[in-house]
């Protein structure tokens, strides 16, 4: 019977890690990127760190800021939440992008080797799978008031 108990309580333990099947974030790099003709930013977010640029000609001098533990657990939960392969059939909700109404933007986010990519949307309006995610990471942009 104790046999039989650890055998049960090994097997219960060993499939009721979730940490262990969901994405990890410390391994991905997510890069967002808004782009016009006239405006581009770009925020790259990895391990608890970030960068933004508003040079597209990669000019600027990148300085590297921490994320805080507060808005990092809230990246880790929007990520693990996203469905990468569903990436490039992702729709925006609005199309003013294609008159000039709002700039584009994009998500990318190389994980374990491999490369996930939204086609373009309107900036300041994702798609639903990934607004929560998206939202997060360009408030990361703004600047410190």
């Amino acid at each position: 019977m104790k046999l039989l108990s650890l055998l049960f309580l090994t097997i219960f333990l060993g499939k009721g890690c979730d940490a262990e099947q969901k994405q990890d974030i410390e391994s991905a790099v997510i890069e967002y990127t808004a782009t016009t003709r006239g405006f581009y930013q770009q925020i790259v977010v990895q391990n608890q760190k970030f960068t933004v640029t508003k040079d597209r000609n990669g000019n600027e001098k990148l300085i590297q800021q921490s994320i805080s533990k507060a808005d990092w657990k809230d990246i880790i939960e929007a990520f693990q939440d996203v469905d990468l392969e569903g990436f490039k059939d992702l729709k925006g909700p609005t199309e003013k992008r294609f008159y000039d109404g709002a700039a584009i933007g994009n998500i990318k986010v190389i994980y374990k080797g491999k490369t996930y990519e939204t086609n373009g949307f309107d900036h300041g309006n994702p798609p639903l799978e990934i607004e929560k995610l998206v939202n997060k990471i360009t408030q990361l942009g703004l600047p410190n008031e």
